[in-house]
């Protein structure tokens, strides 16, 4: 059984001349460079210098700084990663072989395909020498072969959005200018009438934060608010799930708009009537664009990089921050885990600012508030990083009262804790939280026909 040291003894799956098209086309055309980070990761390059330039225009695309020759290699400088003999003639022989940008998707796909195929030799490899030390039992075996082959499936998944519904009809096409022309705010509304007074809406370029302990209904509200800006706006809305699959995400949704108990859709036990109700509902979710990724593993570039595809985007939801990893290292590793959440934190302010839609980002709190007697949380509260306090245009923090207390007076009643807020002055907001529906609403509004 050969080993990996002799399979790399023999010639690995590898193009460099995709490689360098890739590369080429990118510093020609900066246009391209989102497609391309959609794609492709940068130990996906097989030699080291391209992987090297590579991981210098992922990181520069990442933050939103100008990509030419001039940038890049000046960035190359920075990282150590230049040499004066060699980088600037590679560089303009990177650039006089592509003769044009327009094939970078093809040219990335042969590169991604190239080093899915190296992945698998190392992991045969791997499973190989398992079998023959006799690591375990051999359902042991089998078991950890099957993860790693599935782990490399979902490394190359090609579509991590996935549409909910169809395109908004042309009917409709309108709706958004006259809604604008009646509102009382000037971004998007949530659904939440007092909440869109007291925030202005959902303001293009924000960076919004929801958090909460667990439990307290942060992805429900999101749920929520995506829902009603994909119905109010009619534009694409898009949820990038780290914790819960789309099926699960889907229940919800569907339980909400129908009103229709989510234990009864989890059951299947649905009486005559729920089935009239969950039909409508689901028509009318088809009538939005809302598309859905449960990849766990995604990184915020790779995100920036799908959502720029999206035509008339409206809303990116994340669930949730403390999940994320960084695009370029496995931040579950020894690095201060706060300096990571700092990172990623910024680079979702600077994919709002880039894409110029609101950005929802979900955070868990820190135990802090468990141990006090009023339990309401702080912005100190915030888990892992001060740095989502800076980055956030809006802060807002989840509480119910009858969480902590059974016999609280405001049964069902969440605050929605405006903490920071830089299109107003912060306050609380009380709304109504129906779990059975997986549900928010306004206090006075009656969750029915």
């Amino acid at each position: 059984m050969p080993d990996y040291e002799e399979l790399t003894s023999r010639q690995l799956p590898q193009s460099l001349e995709a490689e360098q098209a890739v590369l080429g086309s990118m510093l020609i055309d900066s246009r391209c460079v989102g497609d391309v980070v959609g794609i492709l990761k940068p130990e996906d390059f097989y030699l080291r210098q391209n992987q090297e330039i590579y991981e210098t225009i992922y990181r520069m695309f990442s933050y939103s700084q100008p990509i030419d020759v001039v940038t890049v290699l000046g960035k190359l400088k920075e990282n150590g990663y230049y040499e004066e003999a060699t980088t600037p003639a590679y560089m303009r022989q990177l650039m006089e072989i592509t003769p044009t940008a327009a094939n970078v998707k093809y040219y990335a796909n042969i590169v991604r395909d190239k080093a899915l195929l190296r992945a698998l030799c190392r992991t045969s490899a791997e499973i190989g020498e398992m079998a023959v030390k006799e690591e375990g039992s051999a359902s042991a075996i089998l078991d950890n072969a099957e993860r790693k082959v599935f782990g490399l499936r979902r490394g190359n998944a090609d579509d991590e959005l996935e549409r909910i519904g169809t395109i908004m009809v042309k009917l409709f096409g309108h709706l958004n200018e006259l809604s604008q022309s009646d509102a009382d705010f000037p971004g998007a509304p949530t659904g939440l009438r007092d909440l869109d007074k007291k925030i202005n809406g959902l303001n293009r370029s924000d960076l919004i934060i929801i958090a909460a302990r667990p439990g307290m209904g942060k992805t429900t509200i999101a749920l929520n608010i995506l829902a009603n800006v994909a119905k109010a706006t009619r534009k694409t809305v898009a949820f990038f799930s780290l914790e819960m699959s789309r099926e699960q995400l889907a229940s919800r949704l569907l339980s909400c708009e129908s009103a229709v108990d989510n234990h009864k859709l989890s059951t299947g036990r649905l009486e005559p009537e729920d089935w009239e109700k969950i039909g409508l509902a689901s028509a009318a979710l088809a009538q939005t664009d809302i598309r859905v990724s449960d990849n766990p593993t995604i990184s915020v570039t790779e995100m920036n990089a799908l959502c720029r595809r999206l035509d008339n985007l409206g809303l990116i939801i994340v669930d949730y921050l403390q999940l994320m990893t960084r695009a370029d290292k496995d931040s579950r590793s020894a690095e201060n885990r706060v300096n990571v959440v700092a990172e990623i934190s910024r680079a979702l302010k600077i994919m709002a600012k880039d894409l110029d839609v609101p950005v929802i980002c979900l955070s868990q709190l820190s135990r802090a508030s468990e141990s006090r007697t009023d339990k309401r949380p702080l912005l100190s509260d915030l888990r892992e990083s001060g740095a989502i306090e800076q980055d956030a245009d809006q802060v807002i923090m989840l509480y119910r009262d009858d969480y902590y207390n059974p016999n609280s007076a405001e049964k069902n009643v969440c605050e929605c804790i405006v903490a920071k807020n830089r299109h107003g002055e912060p306050g609380t907001v009380k709304v109504q939280w129906m779990p059975q529906f997986f549900s928010f609403s306004d206090l006075d509004t009656v969750h029915g026909e």
